[in-house]
């Protein structure tokens, strides 16, 4: 599974300071998980990175290889769809299941990673922005309002 840890100073203190007072953060923490999932799928959708740059286009060598210029997928599919998250108080990781992912996510180069037909560019597509670290505070303040 590729993870990436995505502690803001915000993120960081608001979980600090509601943990400090001995509050159980398992429920938010699963909730901000499926928004997270969700996130990352509109990702595939919009075929963009967190910062919403748009990902690199299939090299020619690629697009014959696959039969198509759909980026990042492959007869399967499942880079677009297999994710997950595991939530706790203490915190909530999400990311992919699928083994390849984490050479999606950040590239790799052919003289790095011999196996590889080509170089293959950083198309990230796990990760936090602004709007998301809104979403998780948003989250946290909602669920500590009731």
């Amino acid at each position: 599974m590729i993870t990436i840890n995505a502690n803001t100073d915000a993120i960081e203190r608001a979980i600090t300071d509601l943990i400090s007072k001995g509050d159980d953060l398992t429920a938010p923490m699963k909730s901000i998980g499926e928004e997270m999932v969700n996130r990352t799928q509109q990702r595939f959708r919009d075929k963009e990175a967190p910062d919403g740059t748009h990902w690199a286009p299939n090299a020619p060598s690629t697009e014959k290889r696959k039969g198509h210029d759909r980026v990042l997928e492959g007869e399967s599919k499942q880079l677009a769809k297999q994710f997950s998250y595991s939530a706790s108080s203490e915190g909530v990781e999400w990311g992919s299941l699928m083994v390849y992912a984490t050479m999606q996510n950040y590239g790799g180069t052919k003289a790095e990673f011999p196996h590889l037909w080509g170089d293959i560019p950083s198309r990230e597509f796990i990760g936090l922005n602004d709007d998301d670290e809104d979403e998780v505070l948003a989250t946290l303040a909602d669920y500590f309002s009731l």
